[in-house]
């Protein structure tokens, strides 16, 4: 009888130790290839940095945060598809961090039916805002950037707005977002330009608002259409002022913008990435460097690692030697003011939004970010 207990003490104690050990997974569906590749990798190397600190200080009680990041080529069916590999196959804890809201959707019925956490997605766009259960945001919506947007050009007294966006679901919300800022104070915007996402026709666009030639154009498409399509803008209309959300990720834009890009504003959605002043901007440039033996420091990223910071101490507080889906969601649901270093983030069971923080910037002339 004694031999026996023994043996159950430490066959007890042996898969304890193994469930101590087992590394607890994160699913993630980007672009790491096409078009949109660069923004993938930001969101990718941002949560890697943070992730990889956590794992060289022993985990979390003992356990590693293993990312799986699968490249869906900024393709809808393809990130469904990846996030229900993520589920089924893999077993995640949770999907984490998908690009954008169009990608996001495809696959939240396959979170929805498994009650699997869908954290952090990198988009601000109204349908992402909605309650759900397994949903959870972390940074403002686009309609709160875009009504920062509008109050800031209408106090200094402009009156005068375009807007440029997509001819979908997403665009149309964020269209919707700006026309209610704008009526908010009267206004009324004096161009209205949509594109498609595939092989937009930027040539028309840029005819079209050197035809009805706005003070401010307001753009919210990715990256590549926005860049070429504030070029020739631009150019056809000197003084003309151009301001874009945070969609097609900052620095993306800034670096395809180049020296065109020297005056146009776009809004952030974190802290000032270069203010090391700022706990949480520190800690991750440091993270950041380490991780990826780069300088290459943007506002995606940093969401990124935020992003990470933010599950992490949510299966902290779970317990990560006895973490669920559902444990890993009540935790969440707790963590009523949470500041990462200088940036707060607040959940209830009845609202997954965790903060409105924007804040507006300007490319300058050595193509860095003034605020």
């Amino acid at each position: 009888m004694r031999l026996r207990s023994l043996l159950v003490c430490l066959y007890v104690g042996l898969f304890a130790g193994h469930a101590a050990a087992q590394a607890i997974l994160i699913g993630q569906s980007v672009p790491l290839s096409g078009s949109n590749k660069e923004l993938g990798e930001e969101i990718r190397d941002g949560a890697l940095a943070f992730f990889k600190r956590v794992n060289e200080a022993g985990g979390v009680g003992g356990r590693r945060i293993e990312l799986i990041t699968l490249d869906d080529g900024n393709d809808t069916k393809v990130a469904a598809e990846n996030g229900r590999k993520l589920i089924e196959e893999r077993d995640v804890l949770a999907l984490f961090g998908y690009a954008s809201a169009t990608l996001s959707r495809p696959a939240m019925p396959f979170a929805e039916k498994s009650r699997t956490p869908f954290l952090f997605p990198f988009t601000g766009a109204d349908p992402m805002r909605v309650f759900n259960r397994v949903l959870y945001n972390h940074r403002a919506s686009y309609a709160d950037e875009l009504e920062k947007i509008v109050n800031h050009y209408s106090v200094i007294g402009v009156r005068s707005f375009g807007i440029l966006y997509h001819e979908d679901v997403v665009g149309k919300e964020n269209l919707a977002a700006v026309e209610r800022a704008l009526a908010k104070r009267g206004f009324k915007a004096s161009a209205v330009i949509g594109i498609t996402r595939v092989n937009p026709d930027i040539a028309g666009a840029v005819a079209s608002v050197t035809r009805s030639k706005p003070d401010v154009m307001i753009t919210t498409t990715l990256a590549r259409p926005n860049a070429d399509f504030i070029k020739g803008a631009r150019a056809a209309n000197p003084g003309m002022q151009f301001v874009s959300n945070s969609f097609p990720g900052p620095n993306v834009l800034m670096r395809m913008l180049g020296k065109d890009g020297v005056g146009v504003t776009i809004a952030q959605v974190v802290p000032p990435v270069t203010n090391r002043l700022i706990p949480i901007v520190a800690e991750y440039q440091a993270a950041f460097e380490k991780s990826s033996g780069t300088k290459n420091f943007g506002a995606t990223s940093l969401e990124a690692y935020i992003a990470a910071k933010i599950t992490v101490e949510a299966i902290r507080r779970a317990g990560p030697a006895r973490v669920t889906r559902e444990s890993l969601m009540s935790a969440l649901d707790a963590m009523k003011s949470y500041d990462v270093g200088g940036y707060v983030v607040g959940f209830s069971s009845d609202n997954h939004n965790g903060s409105s923080f924007t804040e507006l910037t300007v490319i300058n002339r050595n193509l860095q970010f003034g605020y």
